[in-house]
């Protein structure tokens, strides 16, 4: 019996992903990586003097380390890479279910349509030191795992998860369904993130981020419990949305 078409399609998916390896690169994200019992890692290339900066993670990890000369490094990555002479080829990271993540968490970021890895991983490294729990994005129109990710998260991919779903309003009902209480980013908005907690500071809270120039999709701004906007001094300007997550996470947890 022939298989119908979206089985067959969701078995080359999954053969796809299931052979999808990301090189990393420069010295923070490869160090972290190598340390990390959860990656699975396959071919680390060094030059000599990253080797030696590398040595104690390589031994950690166990691996032998192909060693390059740097002014023909063998990694195959982007001419623009700073790679600091350091790559290394891994699987992605697993980080389980929406639920195995976010059932007792307190806080969390969603992002609708964040494709920049640099702002992703900006706002992983921001996730991580105020404590966020997890960062979402989707599996289509997100940023995946790439190695210039990695770099500008700065070693934070390998201990922050970052989830990526299916569908996002899907995502943010379940939230809801666990208690968050969702608060959309809009700059129009009529609330700040502290008056719209104001009574609410012991509900666990998702602040949902929109790509910059777009902003929120509808159907993700529907979905959320209310629209909130960053407390600002002026009338007029705006933040990175890296920079915006950073700000709301900290206002939110200080509401």
């Amino acid at each position: 019996m022939k298989k119908p078409k979206w089985v067959v399609e969701k078995e080359q998916a999954k053969k796809a992903s299931a052979a999808e390896t990301v090189w990393l690169f420069g010295l923070h994200a490869v160090r972290d990586a190598l340390v990390n019992p959860a990656r699975e890692k396959l071919r680390l290339i060094v030059t000599l003097n990253a080797q030696i900066k590398l040595a104690q993670a390589i031994e950690t990890a166990g691996m032998a380390p192909e060693i390059a000369d740097p002014r023909r490094f063998p990694a195959p990555l982007d001419p623009g890479s700073v790679h600091q002479g350091a790559a290394l080829e891994v699987k992605p990271l697993d980080w389980g279910t929406l639920e195995d993540r976010c059932f007792d968490a307190r806080r969390v970021i969603v992002l609708d349509r964040v494709t920049d890895p640099h702002n992703v991983g900006a706002i992983l490294r921001s996730a991580e030191v105020l404590g966020a729990q997890a960062v979402i994005g989707t599996r289509h129109h997100s940023a995946p795992e790439t190695g210039a990710l990695a770099k500008t998260a700065s070693g934070a991919l390998e201990r922050q998860p970052y989830l990526r779903v299916r569908n996002l309003a899907e995502a943010i009902t379940q939230l809801q369904k666990m208690g968050f209480l969702v608060l959309g980013l809009d700059g129009e908005a009529d609330d700040t993130i502290e008056t719209a907690l104001i009574g609410l500071s012991d509900r666990p809270v998702a602040l949902v981020m929109g790509a910059e120039g777009p902003g929120l999709r509808q159907k993700t701004r529907e979905t959320c419990d209310k629209l909130v906007r960053i407390d600002a001094a002026g009338g007029f300007g705006s933040l990175n949305v890296s920079n915006a997550a950073a700000v709301a996470l900290y206002a939110s947890l200080k509401a």
